[in-house]
């Protein structure tokens, strides 16, 4: 696959009284035609001003972003019209209501066959029985659905979203992820989306990059980074040795958490079967037990709150 997007030494300086803060600090990455890339990190990592750059909303204070090869700072108008952008936090003009919003965002791009490109997208957003009301009266998820609507109207090649399932219920979250991945197999359609949400990452995207502090700091399939913890959750219902089974996780220093009889320890894949045993030499039993492997929301948590 050739690289649709490509982002060299990307860097964000603000300044505020006569004080520097490097928001994003020379981040280099690529994005293939028809991937979904995920871009993770915890508040302030520096995701949004990322994604800012990329579309021109932000100046980088240096480094490049070439688009199907062309540089952004030259060709920006030309690539902007396959380009485009969803947020759940983004504000639509609130007086005007949401067939309106889609007719007048629609003269941004250059589009052969406009109403019929608008019905179209009524259509799959299921967003017809709002159309004649006011953004201002929508519900968050409603809001979401519109955002995500519109940035489809001018069929993009690059698509970035901005936790693109916020605020929606299950099932047309469920719904959204299921159209994305359409898009990216029939069209091959590129999407970046950022997402607090670690399984619906999991679920779309091809690769993960994660930045911390303006810097990427890992870049690999969501399988790769869950697999690097080496760390397994070990859940027991224990019938007799609670306490036994705490004493022994804090001698041997487990992370555990206590839920009535039920006891979760955290231990490497490799040693499962040691602990086993010198458990069953103290006399433990169990009624129940699961092992479940690591997930990327560990990865997420390890690197924020335990930073190698």
């Amino acid at each position: 696959m050739n690289n649709i997007l490509e982002v060299k030494n990307l860097t964000k300086v603000f300044t505020k009284n006569k004080t520097n803060f490097v928001a994003v600090d020379k981040i280099s990455f690529t994005l293939k035609e028809g991937e979904i890339l995920g871009i993770l990190g915890p508040n302030g990592a520096g995701k949004t001003t990322t994604i800012q750059m990329l579309l021109g909303v932000l100046h980088p204070t240096s480094g490049q972003i070439l688009y199907f090869g062309k540089d952004f700072t030259q060709y920006r108008e030309e690539i902007l019209e396959k380009v485009n952008f969803s947020s759940a936090y983004t504000n639509l003009p609130w007086n005007l209501t949401v067939r309106e919003n889609l007719q007048y965002l629609s003269y941004l791009y250059t589009l052969s066959n406009r109403q019929q490109r608008i019905k179209r997208i009524i259509d799959l957003f299921r967003i017809e029985p709002l159309l004649n009301q006011p953004i201002e009266e929508l519900s968050a998820g409603q809001l979401s659905r519109v955002n995500i609507a519109k940035a489809f109207l001018n069929f993009p090649k690059i698509l970035l979203l901005d936790e693109p399932t916020a605020s929606l219920d299950p099932e047309v979250a469920k719904y959204i992820r299921d159209f994305l991945l359409h898009e990216q197999e029939k069209f091959r359609t590129s999407i970046i989306l950022t997402s607090h949400n670690m399984a619906e990452v999991e679920e779309v995207c091809d690769r993960v990059i994660f930045i911390n502090y303006g810097k990427i700091v890992a870049d690999d399939t969501p399988e790769n980074l869950a697999r690097s913890l080496q760390v397994c959750h070990i859940n027991f219902l224990i019938r007799d040795g609670l306490k036994r089974m705490q004493e022994y996780a804090i001698k041997k220093k487990l992370n555990h958490n206590l839920d009535g009889r039920y006891i979760t320890v955290d231990i490497k894949e490799k040693e499962i079967g040691h602990f086993l045993l010198d458990i069953a030499k103290k006399g433990i039993i169990f009624d129940e037990i699961s092992i479940a492997k690591p997930t990327l929301e560990d990865y997420f948590l390890e690197k924020v709150y335990r930073p190698l």
